[in-house]
């Protein structure tokens, strides 16, 4: 059983491992931290941490690391959470001031988070399965090219082009965008995309340079609903994780091919419960399933659109859980800020 002093020397572990990268001794213990006892006391404190399996040895040396176990022990009950310094602020409403459109404020977003930690930053998109068009637009850039642009309420905004048979003139452009208009606009992702479907499967006997002009824009609108309804990550700082190679117990390969793929990420981060604060932490073997033991990720809820979207990073099991957090925290309240006025703007 382990007593509130074991549960302290357990914090202290944590705390010093993370901060040296060295194993941690009773000795050093007692110098770092005022407990008011002994090194001797402190040593069987750490011997009750190790029968509850929250701290190991990693090899002959006298010191102990936290093991996975611990480090949950250590988020869920003894971690608190570190306010971020001014200038961290300044730097989020930097990062994030004047954003064009939704996919760039989530680029800035993680590209923020992955300063403010050094670890891999990761922003699920809204979904966009309940997200409505508010606007069509198609702009001519050549006789036969049209620009096809597409504004949901939840700030997406795609652009695609579509190369159509044959010219068109601007009279041709305007009755294109009114009829795709009427068809879409105030519509779901899902009713506009069935609707697109419908008229795609509508047979015309002697079909006009019109009718198939609105056929092939139309089949440029149907592929972007499909993406707007697929998830998706944004991530940064992959990079960091070959600068910190040596905190991870065996390959970083996998944790790699994730970041590739995605669809594992995606998994894990729909699937993680969040706290009555909207935080969330999967850590080292609680990932083994999705094929990341080497990794903890911590997340933060954001609001978008009406629902809510995750926001976290991914690291090694030896990472700052408290400033961790506290940065996915800061920058989740940002953004979610900042998709609000995004909104009521609109």
């Amino acid at each position: 059983m382990v007593t509130e002093r074991g549960l302290q020397v357990l914090r202290a572990i944590v705390q010093d491992y993370v901060d040296t990268h060295e194993p941690v001794g009773s000795k050093s213990i007692v110098e770092r931290h005022a407990f008011g006892v002994s090194a001797a006391t402190i040593r069987n404190d750490m011997a009750l941490l190790e029968d509850e399996e929250l701290i190991t040895a990693p090899h002959t040396s006298s010191g102990r690391i936290p093991t996975d176990k611990g480090y949950r022990v250590f988020v869920d009950h003894l971690a608190a959470l570190r306010p971020l310094t001014p200038s961290q602020r300044a730097a989020i409403t930097s990062f994030l001031g004047e954003p064009t459109d939704l996919d760039d404020v989530l680029a800035r977003t993680v590209r923020v988070l992955t300063q403010l930690t050094g670890q891999v930053a990761i922003v699920q998109y809204p979904s966009f399965s309940r997200a409505s068009v508010t606007h069509i637009e198609l702009v001519q850039l050549a006789p036969a090219r049209l620009l096809v642009i597409l504004v949901t309420d939840t700030g997406r905004v795609s652009q695609r082009i579509a190369i159509v048979g044959g010219d068109l003139d601007e009279s041709d452009v305007a009755v294109l965008r009114a009829r795709l208009a009427a068809l879409i606009t105030g519509r779901g992702v899902q009713e506009g995309s069935e609707r697109i479907d419908a008229l795609r499967a509508q047979p015309i006997a002697e079909p006009t340079r019109l009718d198939n002009a609105l056929l092939t824009v139309s089949h440029v609108v149907a592929e972007e609903f499909e993406e707007f309804r697929q998830d998706r990550l944004v991530m940064a700082g992959a990079a960091t994780l070959a600068r910190r190679e040596q905190d991870f117990r065996g390959s970083i390969h996998p944790i790699l091919e994730a970041i590739e793929e995605q669809v594992t990420l995606l998994r894990l981060m729909s699937e993680m419960a969040s706290d009555a604060h909207g935080l969330g932490a999967s850590i080292g073997r609680e990932n083994e399933a999705f094929g990341i033991p080497e990794a903890s990720i911590v997340t933060s809820d954001y609001d978008a659109g009406g629902g809510t979207a995750r926001i976290g990073v991914m690291g090694p099991t030896r990472m700052d859980y408290p400033s961790n957090l506290a940065a996915a925290r800061a920058v989740a309240r940002y953004l979610s800020r900042l998709l609000d006025e995004d909104e009521t703007r609109r």
